[in-house]
């Protein structure tokens, strides 16, 4: 059968028939077929029917630099023409890997980082994580230490381990039973708690959870608390400022490693390079992806802190061999778009960019939900933000299950030239980090005027 490319005509007769897609059912994916995006210039995209929005998603929180950057497929061709794949077991490997794990360890090295894991994904990246914990503690003689506790709300992909951390249970549900010994506390989410409306109140009881289930558990059966910096797929909850360095005092006083999850967080997404920095916290353990390659190929890494890289190093023949890693590990075509992308980040000030136009972005989008009912919480850091739509501002009550209005509000900012992701009550925000002012404006002009039709019926 020949390679050939499907016309418009072909494409959505052929839409969801044969492909399921992630997070969704197949059969409505049959009755509302997916939008078909066929091409990309630096925050635009335009559908199959030649209708241009601009990409609030980025992508899927990964086009970071957006599309076409010349750079980085100039680095993908040449990369192609050189060597187009070698893997990196044991015995060989290839000059992408070694320059992207030099690249990765010295832009993280006032985070302690001192190696790195290359895998394919942000659920890798994780898995790898979660892995390395144990293994680390198998190295220091306390084998015992094999439980993780996470978030509520957390997200961290959708293999066996990162799922049965996660914290929502509609990832969970129709995959269980899932890996014993993960535990879960309440996140520290200002909008919706039992506890406060004080932030850093909010925070010192949160960390106190957690302190609790560690003790409860048992500290000398805790292998590590993983976390994202600010969680992304959860609705954007940004932590109350004082959350994270108590949570790395928890984790201190127990031994009980510190896993982040950057997945989203990371190379410029909140502002930061990393989430962690916004806190001033290092963590024990990093999963990277998304953002490293600009999405440009798939690529993830697990970055290990100098105290368990050295722990492995010491270990036996047993417990300190690397037993992980995929064919596809620093995929020399996916390393060299990472470092094409790293460079513009460095060369461009791209975090700093990030930063100012996340800021412009959140304050027109708590604008836009001080005049809206529908909307009960404006919420974000950086270029992630969301905005939580509810049955009732005054009683925050969400809005009830298989309500529309969720759907209606990204349908008619759609038809405005804005794409958005809905999860749940939200509507979530994640432009590339090079999105220009006018973009911003219109994106935000679009979810204003979309709000309001929805509202008015």
């Amino acid at each position: 059968m020949s390679s050939r490319r499907l016309d418009a005509a072909a494409l959505k007769a052929a839409n969801a028939r044969h492909l399921w897609h992630p997070m969704a059912h197949p059969q409505s994916m049959r009755e509302q077929p997916p939008d078909i995006i066929v091409r990309g210039e630096g925050s635009w995209i335009w559908d199959v029917d030649g209708h241009r929005l601009v990409d609030g998603v980025g992508g899927l929180w990964s086009a970071n630099l957006g599309f076409g950057r010349r750079e980085i497929r100039d680095a993908i061709v040449e990369q192609l023409d050189e060597l187009a794949f070698y893997n990196i077991f044991r015995g060989t490997t290839h000059p992408r890997a070694i320059e992207l794990a030099e690249r990765l360890v010295a832009l993280m090295a006032d985070d302690g980082v001192a190696a790195v894991v290359f895998s394919n994904g942000g659920s890798d990246a994780v898995e790898g994580a979660l892995k390395i914990a144990r293994q680390y503690w198998k190295c220091r003689g306390q084998r015992d230490r094999t439980k993780f506790i996470a978030l509520r709300q957390g997200y961290h992909g959708v293999h066996f381990g990162g799922m049965s951390v996660n914290g929502n249970t509609n990832f969970r549900r129709a995959y269980e039973p899932l890996l014993p010994g993960c535990f879960h506390v309440d996140t520290p989410w200002l909008y919706r708690n039992p506890y406060t409306e004080d932030p850093d109140e909010l925070a010192r009881l949160c960390a106190e959870l957690l302190e609790r289930e560690i003790v409860f558990q048992g500290p000398d059966t805790v292998a590590a608390f993983i976390a994202e910096p600010v969680q992304g797929a959860g609705g954007v909850i940004v932590p109350p400022a004082s959350y994270w360095p108590r949570v790395r005092a928890v984790c201190d006083r127990y031994e009980v490693l510190l896993i982040a999850d950057e997945v989203v967080t990371g190379f410029g997404r909140t502002g930061a390079m990393f989430g962690t920095r916004l806190w001033g916290v290092q963590a024990d353990l990093w999963c990277l992806a998304k953002g490293i390659s600009s999405g440009y190929v798939p690529l993830g890494a697990t970055a290990v802190s100098t105290r368990v890289a050295d722990a492995v190093a010491a270990g036996d023949a047993t417990f300190g061999s690397v037993s992980h890693g995929y064919t596809y590990s620093a995929h020399p075509v996916a390393a060299a778009a990472a470092l094409a992308t790293l460079d513009i980040l460095e060369r461009e000030d791209i975090v700093g960019a990030a930063a100012r136009e996340g800021a412009y972005l959140n304050g027109r989008l708590r604008e836009i939900g001080a005049r809206h009912r529908l909307v009960g919480d404006v919420r974000g850091i950086g270029l992630m933000a969301c905005l939580e739509l509810v049955a009732d501002r005054s009683t925050k009550a969400s809005l009830p299950r298989g309500a529309k209005q969720v759907t209606q509000v990204a349908r008619e900012a759609y038809r405005r030239g804005a794409m958005v992701r809905t999860s749940g009550a939200n509507v979530i925000l994640s432009p590339a980090l090079t999105i220009e002012r006018a973009q911003v404006d219109l994106l935000c002009d679009a979810l204003d005027a979309a709000l309001a039709a929805v509202e008015q019926g």
